[in-house]
């Protein structure tokens, strides 16, 4: 990703942001790579079930 990828401000709860900032120190990565990463793990979630309903 670069600079120049669209952003977007976001709010989360406290419990979500307390969870990635956990998942950042135990990954040693950005707080954007970890929220990125969880996003693609649910179009690839969603994206397989579809394929599967047919």
């Amino acid at each position: 990703m670069a600079r120049t990828d669209p952003q977007i401000p976001i709010r989360l709860p406290r419990d979500a942001k307390d969870w990635i900032k956990a998942e950042v120190e135990r990954n040693g990565s950005s707080q954007n790579s970890e929220i990125v990463r969880a996003v693609r793990e649910r179009m690839d979630r969603v994206t397989s079930n579809r394929k599967a309903r047919g």
